[in-house]
């Protein structure tokens, strides 16, 4: 669910208080119905691994060996995978189940718990302007992400500031740009300007013009670029310069993809920025997609959003009993 908190003002008549704008979906039910379907099209080479596992007569010790491996291969990881079996084995134990397909329902179960930390909604509205700081590395799909999430903000009614604070990839600016306009929302970037002088820039501009969030774009780096992952502490003391309260969300966009290798960055982009929330994209086609039962076993960052495609409105929020159920399709 994403929660808009409208501020309040003499133009805005409606008046909603924080508990009635929490109860709002964000999308209406066949709309989601649609997400769903296209999220089991995504995690199908996923799904067809472990789905595989259960298509025996009967419950024997290599059906837990064979799930073992395939929830390794899906890079659930060691320790999420232990603790899958573990408690997958203590419910068919207390429920004297037999059958594979049974099984199979318990462990949807399982891991819908397993995953439940993950699901928060994104609040926004609650400062003005909320200032979001989205970061990731090359290649995972970072500006197209900001580009979709201000189209998910704009839709609940949010206006928006964008800032090109990417100034080291070439063309950075430019595309960011592209998303701006798609969106029709403003953008503050300077040619080969200073990443933390564009953020103050673009928060001193998102307070005067009364937006209700500003999306600041950085570089993508590896984490192991020492000096580039000093450059967004820079680049989040400045903003504190700003609004002492900012940023309000540090938003990191992982490739699903890249499995272990994602558990990797939400590591050290959380020791270095203490991340809020994660933005999952790629989805569709991985094999990979037991990466988020990973990360919710060792480090359960939020998961606010999941995309499975490059339309502006394939990115949604996270349900843990979704992609439990998608993940096992």
């Amino acid at each position: 669910m994403f929660s808009f908190f409208k501020k309040k003002s003499p133009e805005n008549t409606s008046k909603l208080d924080a508990n009635q704008a929490a109860s709002q979906a964000l999308s209406l039910p066949t709309t989601r119905q649609t997400w769903v379907e296209k999220l089991n099209q995504g995690l199908r080479k996923t799904g067809a691994s472990l789905s595989s596992v259960f298509t025996g007569t009967k419950l024997d010790p290599s059906l837990y060996e064979a799930l073992e491996d395939a929830l390794l291969i899906a890079d659930t990881g060691v320790q999420a995978t232990q603790q899958l079996l573990a408690t997958l084995k203590l419910r068919v134990k207390d429920q004297q189940v037999n059958d594979p397909a049974a099984v199979k329902a318990l462990l949807i179960d399982a891991l819908t718990e397993l995953l439940l930390p993950l699901q928060k909604p994104l609040q926004i509205g609650a400062q003005h302007p909320t200032v979001i700081m989205v970061t990731g590395v090359n290649g995972a799909g970072k500006t197209t992400s900001i580009g979709k999430l201000t189209h998910h903000l704009s839709d609940q009614g949010a206006t928006v500031l964008l800032a090109a604070a990417d100034t080291f990839r070439a063309a950075a600016r430019e595309q960011l740009g592209v998303w701006a306009d798609r969106n029709r929302v403003d953008i503050i970037s300077q040619e080969g300007g200073d990443p933390a002088a564009v953020c103050f820039d673009a928060v001193s501009a998102g307070k005067a013009r009364g937006r209700d969030v500003v999306l600041v774009d950085t570089a993508g780096r590896l984490p192991t670029q020492l000096h580039l992952m000093e450059e967004l502490k820079k680049i989040k003391r400045v903003v504190q310069k700003a609004d002492p309260t900012a940023p309000h969300e540090v938003l990191l966009v992982i490739d699903g993809n890249t499995g272990q290798n994602a558990l990797a960055q939400v590591r050290a982009f959380d020791d270095a920025l203490k991340l809020t929330g994660l933005i999952v994209t790629k989805l569709d086609g991985t094999a990979k997609g037991g990466v988020l039962a990973a990360i919710a076993r060792e480090r359960p960052v939020p998961v606010y959003f999941i995309g499975v495609g490059e339309q502006l409105d394939e990115l949604e929020t996270f349900n843990a009993r979704e992609f439990a159920q998608a993940l096992l399709f």
